[in-house]
Parts: C-alpha cells; sequence; structure tokens
C-alpha cells in the first residue's frame, strides 16, 4: 500500500513540473527549460543526499548514468513524434507504452506475483492512462508511421528509464538520481551551448537561442510533453521571461522530487504496479491547467480520473 501511495504522489508531483515547465516554455525555447530544469533539480538531490543517507557504488552510479542518457533520448523522441503528430493519439500511445514496458518487465523478468486484484488493477490503470493522455480533436488524422515509430521509442525510453533504477540498490540512497540528472544537465547545457556557438557563427547574439521561436513545443526533463502538448490553448498570457527562468528552475525541482518519490516507491513495491501508476503523471498536469488556468477538461479526462482512483485502490490492495 506504501509503494501504491508513493507511486500515485509521485505521478501527480511529475505532472506538476509538467505544468510549471510548460509554462516555461511558453517564453524558453524547450531545450532550455530542460537544462535549466536539470541543474535546479540536481542541486535539489545533491543537498537531499545527505539527509537520506546511502552509499556511492560504482554500479549504482553507472546505472545512474545510464538512467541520464537514456532520459535524453526519450525527450529528443519525445519531441519529433508529438513535432510530427497527431498529439491525440501518439501522446497516449507513449504514456501506454511507458507503463507497459516496466510492467512486463516485473511480470516477466523479476517474476513479480500480484493478487487477482492486482491484475485487474493493471488493466483499469491502462485504460485510464489512455483516457488522461487523449487530447480530444476536432477531427481525425492518421498517425504516420514516423510518428508511430518515435512514440513507442519514447515510450520504451522512459519505461527503460523506470527499469534501470528498479536495478540500483535499496543502499544507494539518491545516489543514482544524482547520477542520473547530473548526466542530463551535462549532456543538456552542452545543446543549449552548441546552439550558442552555432548562433555566434551566424552572427546572431549567443541569447538568441533562449527564447521561444515558432510553435512553443517542447518536452521536459521527465521526459514527459509539456503544458502546450496537454492543451489545445490557453487563456493565459505567457510569463515575462524572468518568470520563466524561476518556473524552470522550480520545474526542476519538482522533478527531481518526484523521481525520489518514484524510487522510493520502487524500493518499497513491484515494478509492474509503480510503472502502471508514474504513467498516469498527466493528472496532475490536467488538474492544475483546470484550476489555475481554467482550461475546459474533456469527459474522457474526468472519466480517465476517475478510473485511475480506482485503479490506485485496486493496486494498493494489490
Amino acid at each position: 500500500m506504501l509503494s501504491a501511495a508513493l507511486a500515485v504522489i509521485g505521478a501527480l508531483v511529475y505532472g506538476s513540473a509538467d505544468f510549471l515547465g510548460g509554462l516555461a516554455a511558453k517564453r524558453l525555447r524547450s531545450i532550455v527549460v530542460t537544462a535549466i530544469a536539470a541543474l535546479s533539480g540536481l542541486v535539489a538531490l545533491f543537498l537531499a543526499q545527505p539527509l537520506l543517507g546511502g552509499a556511492w557504488t560504482g554500479a549504482d552510479l553507472a546505472w545512474g548514468v545510464l538512467g541520464g542518457v537514456v532520459s535524453v533520448v526519450a525527450i529528443a523522441l519525445l519531441y519529433a513524434c508529438l513535432a510530427i503528430g497527431p498529439m491525440s493519439i501518439l501522446s497516449p500511445l507513449t504514456a501506454v507504452v511507458s507503463a507497459v514496458a516496466p510492467m512486463l518487465w516485473g511480470l516477466l523478468v523479476n517474476r513479480e506475483a500480484l493478487a487477482p486484484v492486482g491484475y485487474a488493477g493493471l488493466g483499469l490503470a491502462l485504460v485510464a492512462v489512455v483516457l488522461v493522455g487523449f487530447v480530444p480533436g476536432e477531427r481525425i488524422v492518421r498517425p504516420s508511421a514516423r510518428g508511430l515509430f518515435m512514440a513507442l521509442g519514447a515510450g520504451l525510453a522512459i519505461g527503460t528509464f523506470l527499469i534501470i533504477l528498479d536495478h540500483t540498490s535499496d543502499g544507494s540512497g539518491l545516489a543514482p538520481l544524482v547520477a542520473s540528472r547530473a548526466t542530463s544537465a551535462v549532456i543538456t547545457t552542452a545543446v543549449v551551448g552548441f546552439l550558442a556557438l552555432t548562433a555566434v557563427r551566424r552572427g546572431l547574439p549567443a541569447s538568441s537561442v533562449l527564447a521561444v521561436a515558432g510553435p512553443p513545443l517542447g518536452a521536459m526533463p521527465s521526459g514527459h510533453a509539456d503544458l502546450e502538448h496537454a492543451t489545445t490553448g490557453s487563456i493565459a498570457a505567457a510569463p515575462a521571461t524572468a518568470r520563466a527562468w524561476w518556473l524552470a528552475a522550480i520545474c526542476g525541482i519538482a522533478d527531481a522530487g518526484a523521481n525520489a518519490l518514484m524510487l522510493l516507491a520502487l524500493r518499497e513495491g513491484d515494478l509492474s504496479i509503480v510503472s502502471a501508476l508514474t504513467a498516469l503523471y498527466p493528472a496532475g498536469t490536467i488538474l492544475l491547467a483546470a484550476i489555475l488556468l481554467r482550461e475546459r477538461v474533456a469527459a474522457v479526462q474526468w472519466a480517465g480520473l476517475g478510473l485511475a482512483l480506482v485503479a490506485g485502490a485496486m493496486l494498493a490492495l494489490a
């Protein structure tokens, strides 16, 4: 029950982080938001690590570095597939794959055994993931093979990140997450630096790569879609650039907290259950958008939220 509760809370915090990052992405390029969030999250995890204790072993740090690389791959693939669209199909597909991959690993490889109510809860959770992540559109667009391939790849990468964290030792504390976030920070900061250098060579100021240019499309450090992908429009004005930097930094801290909750959930319970509940992260984004931005929540999404609560209760009893 504790594991399920931690996973649900972590999913809501994930959604909150994406909400904040999405607001920041209205002013700053998503890769810049991701880099800022990676750095602030790294600082938060580094400061929290001594409080929780844990040994810094080479194996756990290696798993963390691998997780950081995988998370960057997830961001790149998610960015690409959602840019191709249609979002209403590819977004929930990514979420489902990110849940199914570690779920199957837990059941088939780790030999996790659940009570009958647990298996029913897993199935219900997958349905909830599809409904919560579904963004109704005015017309149905058939996804391209390329978009589907990238959505599957993004989902597999996100699910692989969970599997990697599940391989870390219980006595490592937050060390694997520190290594993972440091890796992500190095990679994303290097990308921003390369973009700035390219801009300078073209005769443009380095700061020109920071602001949004074109459609505000992006992804957050967790590998999830940002707020622009979760809504069809916003009545709120874009935040000032200075505020966007703060929002990106807070996004990183929230995302780091969600990662920590997910890691604790994995150490308390089964990978199959944690992965199914973590994939419900869009619920946090949708609820905050509805409350703070007065975004309209579709009936299908409300149904998904209701099923998510039922699935969470069933998995807590598993």
